[in-house]
């Protein structure tokens, strides 16, 4: 990856009060900066670019394992749970990382317009891809980066670098991944049909035969295919959503562990507390409390 946009980065995040992320003045673009390894955190990934500039970063997503260091960029294009790890990072030389999440709408535009379009997929594939971030898009990230510097140019500006980024993508070596994510026509997009359900309605009890009929499957083909796509099973995916929901309740708003756990859809607070403790590694009053201000808020942040 070219030094520049090393050097972009780091002076954009040595300029910016408070800690990262930084949210910047371009919608949907954040930039990432730690000195220092750090425990995993658990998150929401969004469609998006997750691009190391310097450092490594660890992720899970359900059972599947990813590493990935300067250079290369996480493609996700399902919005789904996960656990982040930033592994390698030191005060001389920072953990730096961007985050671009995905215009659907320049997405499609752009592949309509493309004389030769990738053809989205006909089956359901990972919905995480790791790729290396060079050449073009990574010109176009640091022409993002150094956009910053004057954001009265953003509004003008700025589309046309989320349409090249679009196209190098969609033109790459997984520019049928990004097709399929762009155009929502292929069976992929009725898993993320129910994906989204399951999202909406995360705290009912939504059985596996609706999702499968909202998917337009058999049930064992729908639980197989959302495995396929999400790394986790439907109940693993709705577990964790109502757990990182019922985390930001007890940090963001104060509830008490037990109306945390009747909110998001628990029955029993002490079964609650089993399952946060498993997949959080403390009980939640103890958890809570070691957390730092504003944590909740970021869990939508790679």
């Amino acid at each position: 990856m070219s030094l520049t946009l090393l050097e972009a980065v780091r002076r954009y995040t040595d300029a910016q009060p408070g800690d990262s992320p930084f949210v910047t003045a371009i919608k949907g673009c954040f930039i990432l900066r730690s000195a220092h390894a750090k425990p995993p955190a658990h998150l929401i990934f969004k469609p998006a670019l997750c691009i190391v500039v310097q450092g490594a970063k660890w992720a899970l997503f359900g059972d599947r394992e990813v590493d990935y260091g300067p250079g290369q960029a996480l493609l996700v294009s399902v919005e789904m749970p996960a656990l982040g790890r930033v592994v390698q990072a030191s005060a001389e030389e920072p953990y730096l990382g961007l985050i671009i999440e995905f215009d659907l709408a320049v997405m499609r535009a752009v592949l309509e317009q493309m004389d030769a379009p990738p053809q989205a997929g006909g089956q359901v594939m990972a919905s995480v891809v790791l790729s290396d971030f060079d050449g073009p898009l990574a010109d176009c990230a640091l022409r993002m980066v150094r956009l910053l510097d004057t954001p009265q140019a953003i509004s003008m500006l700025y589309p046309a670098i989320m349409r090249e980024i679009c196209y190098w993508l969609l033109s790459g070596p997984h520019g049928n991944t990004v097709a399929s994510m762009a155009l929502g026509n292929n069976h992929a997009q009725h898993i993320v049909n129910a994906i989204h359900a399951l999202r909406d309605r995360y705290a009912e009890t939504v059985s596996i035969n609706a999702l499968a009929s909202i998917a337009q499957l058999s049930p064992s083909a729908f639980h197989r295919q959302f495995k396929l796509l999400t790394s986790m099973t439907p109940l693993q995916y709705q577990k964790q959503l109502r757990l990182l929901e019922a985390r930001r309740l007890m940090v963001s708003e104060a509830v008490n562990v037990e109306t945390a756990a009747f909110r998001v859809g628990y029955e029993s607070a002490s079964q609650f507390s089993r399952e946060y403790a498993r997949l959080f590694g403390a009980p939640p009053r103890r958890d809570i409390a070691k957390l730092p201000s504003g944590a909740a808020s970021l869990q939508g942040l790679l």
